[in-house]
């Protein structure tokens, strides 16, 4: 039986010191007469690979253990290299004394090459994913900061700080602001299914109430469907169970939906968000499902279609549809964040005639929330009044190095009624922060020479700086990000393009007891204006 092994099977009498048993394989994985051992039982021994020799002879009291277990190389007399697994396994008598030890070696080396391969190709793996990382955070901060100006200028220009504008100039710039939000939404979808795809995107769940979370995305699309006369609804039922969700993501579903729903849906048309609740013999699963759907009257999707639509790229090719521009990364992202979730996407189109797009959520019954009024969603921070700043001002340093920034928020806050300091990299930023004491401290994470968060860090080891505010402005926009930030010492993040009101706003809460404090908001971006 153990010549048909193909691995030196052996036995050794520890009484006698010699070797009972060497099955031939050993001539073939070795390169040497198995006849050896029976003479020189340690003859295997001086074959070992010299790296491995001392520590395969050290393990060698184990055997009587039971507890020997190696791999280790081993030179044959041509040079070849080969890897070995050698195990033993205590032989005790009718006494329970071990009085034999048998083993069995085997030639691995097939498997360390497979192995060592694997490991290569992981860490090219490990690299390109890492390379990939940079790159999107490189590309997000390279394409967010002239768009950064672009919006904060434009913005300020509305809002007539460097002059009064006439009806054409202002349409003009109306233009020039729905193209950069448009460029904006693009950058961060390709972002975003890139995160998704190499499975860096971690959900941020909690309890959510259902009936704020449809009426805010609602909200965003309103204007929309009011220029094009849609009658909008939602439609919920009472005492809606309590869903953990990430909110965020769950938000940035139904506005995609909705979204589209308008883009396709023609003037005097009807878009309803209805909410249902599904129980496991119509979801086919175990629990309870939430189904969110935005149904519309618009131009229908043929059947031939339907396939193409959650696909990453992919636009359906519709006389209509070639009036829109866009990437087709909507949808993709839609039946992502859903799958992340555990749900599922669904859809029912007749052309001419409409659409119906559901996602289900799981959850677990018997939970529910109470009714609560519809949130308050069309507010906008009222337009703060326009005044030259005083010796009595709040005295903002703002580290930043782009120019245009640069123009673009200290021509701002100044109109605003603010003075405004300015620092150009991080070691200039602590120079006059301490020297000057400022009120406020806004800091662009990416600059030459020391950068803004190892600037923050030293700033909150100094007495002088530990509570003085710090929003931090950059164009990084990963998840990790504002958390870095935070940690870093600034009390707000806002993700580069900023909305210059926003800014403000912020800048007054930090300013303003009792607000004043770390983490009043969080991230705020432009797109959840």
């Amino acid at each position: 039986m153990v010549q048909g092994i193909d691995a030196v099977f052996w036995i050794i009498d520890l009484q006698h010191t010699g070797r009972v048993y060497v099955s031939p394989v050993y001539s073939r994985i070795w390169g040497r007469r198995s006849d050896e051992l029976y003479i020189s039982p340690n003859a295997w021994v001086e074959a070992i690979h010299p790296e491995d020799r001392d520590g395969v002879v050290a393990a060698i009291p184990k055997q009587v253990k039971g507890e020997y277990d190696e791999e280790y190389r081993i030179v044959r007399p041509d040079g070849e290299i080969r890897w070995i697994r050698d195990r033993a396994f205590p032989i005790p008598n009718a006494q329970g004394e071990v009085y034999r030890i048998a083993g069995i070696a085997e030639d691995i080396t097939d498997r360390k090459i497979a192995q060592a391969q694997l490991q290569a190709t992981n860490e090219e793996l490990i690299r390109a994913t890492r390379l990939k990382d940079e790159f999107l955070a490189n590309m997000s901060h390279e394409l967010r900061t002239p768009l950064n100006a672009i919006l904060g200028m434009t913005e300020g220009l509305q809002e007539e700080i460097f002059g009064p504008l006439n009806d054409r100039q202002l349409k003009a710039l109306q233009t020039v602001e729905r193209s950069a939000s448009h460029l904006l939404e693009l950058i961060n979808d390709i972002l975003d299914v890139a995160k998704i795809e190499s499975g860096q995107v971690e959900l941020d769940c909690s309890p959510t109430a259902i009936a704020p979370l449809c009426q805010s995305s609602i909200s965003f699309i309103k204007q929309q469907a009011l220029k094009k006369r849609i009658q909008l609804s939602v439609d919920l039922p009472l005492n809606l169970p309590d869903i953990v969700l990430d909110e965020r993501r769950i938000r940035q579903v139904l506005i995609n939906l909705l979204n589209n729903a308008v883009k396709f849906t023609p003037e005097w048309g009807r878009i309803v968000l209805k909410v249902s609740t599904i129980p496991p013999s119509e979801s086919g699963r175990e629990t309870y499902s939430l189904r969110f759907s935005v149904i519309d009257t618009g131009i229908g999707i043929s059947p031939k279609n339907l396939k193409k639509l959650f696909q990453p790229f992919m636009q359906i090719d519709s006389a209509l549809n070639r009036q829109y521009q866009g990437t087709g990364l909507g949808l993709a992202l839609t039946k992502r964040i859903v799958e992340l979730h555990g749900g599922q996407v669904g859809l029912t189109s007749e052309e001419g005639v409409g659409s119906c797009f559901m996602i289900d959520l799981p959850y677990e019954a018997g939970q529910t929330i109470p009714e609560q009024p519809p949130a308050n969603l069309g507010g906008q921070a009222n337009d703060l009044e326009i005044k030259s700043p005083g010796e009595s001002s709040p005295l903002l340093l703002l580290a930043e190095d782009n120019e245009a920034n640069i123009s673009t928020i200290s021509s701002y806050l100044t109109a605003k009624g603010y003075r405004i300091e300015l620092a150009k990299n991080g070691q200039e930023a602590i120079n006059q922060a301490v020297a000057l004491s400022p009120d406020l401290i806004l800091m662009d994470v990416q600059m030459p020479g020391m950068d803004g968060l190892e600037a923050m860090k030293r700033m909150r080891e100094m007495p002088e700086l530990a509570t003085t505010p710090i929003i931090a402005l950059t164009a990084l926009a990963m998840d990790s990000d504002r958390d870095r930030c935070l940690q870093a010492g600034a009390d707000e993040y806002l993700s580069k393009p900023v909305r210059l009101k926003q800014l403000t706003l912020t800048i007054q809460q930090l300013l303003t007891p009792p607000a004043y404090g770390r983490g009043i908001g969080g991230e705020i971006s432009m797109l959840n204006q």
